[in-house]
């Protein structure tokens, strides 16, 4: 239900739908002359998990970086909130911690401890005498602590990253993410190289964490199978256009936005992926 806020001046103060994320006939190119994305349309509900689909070089990543503004688009419109993602953008600049980012690379530093790394999420919310000498106060350090637990990170919060397995990282990226209090939780091929069993495990880890937060969490996949599991909706992109988006209701598909595919082909199309 919409829901709308409205000053004596009949201007808009707030503006509260159920849609967090919206994009309209967007396209971007990162050489000005072959695009990367193109004409891509989509709507993502509040508080939900959103797959994101594709082989290697189809645009899955990109479209991460113009959700949280690291990238604009060349043409057509995107809202996060009904604010425009743009570094430029001084109402999105006051947003931006909302948004947890996980690249691919995960983003950690390795000669540092896992609680420190997870600390690195509540920067923002000191002042510059704290942030420069990252003075953390003990509240924070305490929400870290509880937060570590949450991940299964309990009894290493000394360990240094770069001597935690591949699940243990991904875990601390987590970690620090959410220590940013986030709204929307974006997270790059972050089971990519994980045997299934550990897959699942980290699966499991962010919807439990997206319920009990109300995140929205908007992943990016090449595992079809493992999307289907896990969202409530799944885009499929291919050569940098929505070719396809699933409703999933548990176990069954109940929709198709676009195209005209059978489940059996869907799976087909990224066999070779999900079997890496």
């Amino acid at each position: 239900m919409k829901q709308i806020q409205m000053t004596t001046n009949s201007s808009f103060s707030l503006i509260s739908t159920n849609k967090i994320i919206q994009m309209s006939d967007v396209s971007t190119s990162y050489d000005s002359k072959n695009f990367a994305l193109e004409g891509i349309n989509l709507s993502i509900d509040r508080g939900t998990n959103y797959s994101i689909v594709g082989q290697s070089g189809s645009g899955k990543s990109t479209l991460l970086k113009l959700m949280n503004g690291m990238m604009v688009p060349g043409k057509g419109i995107i809202k996060i909130d009904y604010v425009s993602p743009d570094m430029n953008n001084k109402k999105f600049k006051k947003m931006m911690n909302t948004i947890g980012y996980i690249p691919q690379s995960l983003g950690l530093i390795k000669n540092i401890s896992v609680l420190d790394n997870i600390l690195i999420g509540a920067l923002p919310r000191l002042n510059k005498i704290q942030s420069f000498f990252k003075k953390f106060p003990e509240h924070e350090i305490k929400e870290a602590k509880r937060i570590l637990q949450l991940v299964g990170l309990t009894g290493k919060e000394d360990r240094k990253a770069y001597m935690l397995s591949g699940g243990e990282k991904r875990r601390v990226a987590i970690a620090r993410a959410l220590m940013q209090k986030p709204t929307i939780l974006l997270a790059d091929e972050i089971v990519s190289e994980l045997d299934h069993v550990t897959a699942r495990e980290i699966m499991d880890l962010i919807r439990d964490a997206q319920k009990r937060m109300n995140l929205t969490a908007i992943m990016v996949h090449h595992d079809m199978q493992l999307a289907l599991e896990y969202a409530n909706r799944v885009a499929v992109i291919k050569d940098g256009h929505k070719i396809l988006e699933i409703g999933v209701e548990g176990a069954d598909i109940v929709d198709f936005q676009t195209g005209d595919m059978s489940t059996e082909e869907i799976m087909e199309m990224y066999s070779d992926d999900a079997k890496k």
